[in-house]
């Protein structure tokens, strides 16, 4: 595991910044923290990087405690309110970077070169920062945060200040990084570029992890299904609350959820036995933003 943290839990005197907060990440894969506003997400981030400690719990990167020096030159972070300076070119801007991650000549003007063709900034190095869009900025902070060749990254909010081609060129960046091995860590409220990327995902709120796992475990979780039954009647509906729950009624449709796959062939056969005719069944998978909104007006 590239990040592993054990019950890690933070006050900011009586207020409540995160608790009991477990999560693992493996290597080379994408793992979205998820949350509404001041949920607790930037504390856990800022823990994970060092810059504050938690009061209990306890958190290892790369295999070391955070906190260690050695684990510090194979991460990278993006943050969410960054600022680059205007006056510098790309390449300055890079440089002085790799100045900071302690990389000699040689290795940083190797570097250098890697990563602006990753982010697709090459044509643009002698261009000053105070020139490029919202995107190209991303696109050079990320740079930044590569310069080291990173194991594991760290991305928070990434894509919230783009439209929506710059949103596109930041998710397919991500997923390019991915498939080199690198594993990151999102921090986003946009729920629905986080279903495009990310494996694994925890959702805090109210400085609890009230949902994580495996993405499409989660979202598979609960099936929707929409029928259309002529002939229906209370004892079928009655028959398949058994399976079924938020059954809704419209005319000759009916819309249910079901926990599994081998209850969609229950359905037909219930709609059946109770003297239904099926004309049609369709099913589609929960999408991540209903979820979320399930969750926090569960207040859970």
């Amino acid at each position: 595991m590239v990040i592993e943290t054990e019950m890690i839990t933070k006050y900011y005197g009586s207020k409540l910044g995160c608790k009991d907060i477990s999560i693992s990440v493996r290597e080379g894969e994408i793992f979205g923290l998820l949350g509404p506003n001041g949920a607790g997400k930037s504390t856990v981030i800022k823990i994970l990087n060092g810059l504050i400690f938690p009061d209990a719990g306890s958190a290892r990167l790369l295999g070391k405690p955070i906190g260690d020096i050695s684990s510090r030159y194979r991460i990278g972070y993006l943050p969410e309110k960054y600022r680059y300076q205007e006056w510098m070119t790309g390449r300055e801007l890079l440089s002085f970077h790799a100045s900071l991650c302690n990389l000699d000549k040689e290795e940083a003007k190797h570097r250098i070169n890697d990563v602006l063709h990753l982010v697709k900034l090459k044509e643009y190095e002698k261009n000053k920062i105070g020139t490029y869009s919202n995107g190209m900025q991303q696109r050079i902070g990320i740079a930044c945060a590569l310069l080291s060749n990173p194991q594991l990254l760290f991305f928070d909010e990434p894509t919230s200040a783009l439209d929506p081609v710059g949103r596109k060129e930041i998710r397919e960046l991500m997923l390019d990084i991915k498939s080199r091995g690198t594993s990151i860590l999102l921090n986003s409220h946009l729920l629905s570029e986080v279903e495009l990327v990310c494996d694994s995902i925890a959702i805090i709120n109210k400085g609890l992890i009230v949902k994580q796992g495996n993405l499409e475990n989660i979202l598979n979780n609960q099936l929707n299904l929409e029928v259309i039954v002529e002939n229906r009647n209370d004892a079928m509906l009655t028959a398949l609350s058994r399976i079924a729950t938020n059954i809704e009624s419209n005319g000759n449709n009916i819309y249910m959820k079901v926990s599994k796959r081998e209850d969609i062939s229950e359905v037909a056969s219930l709609i059946l036995q109770y003297g239904g005719h099926l004309y049609g069944l369709s099913q589609k998978h929960d999408s991540l933003e209903n979820l979320f909104i399930q969750l926090m007006e569960e207040g859970v």
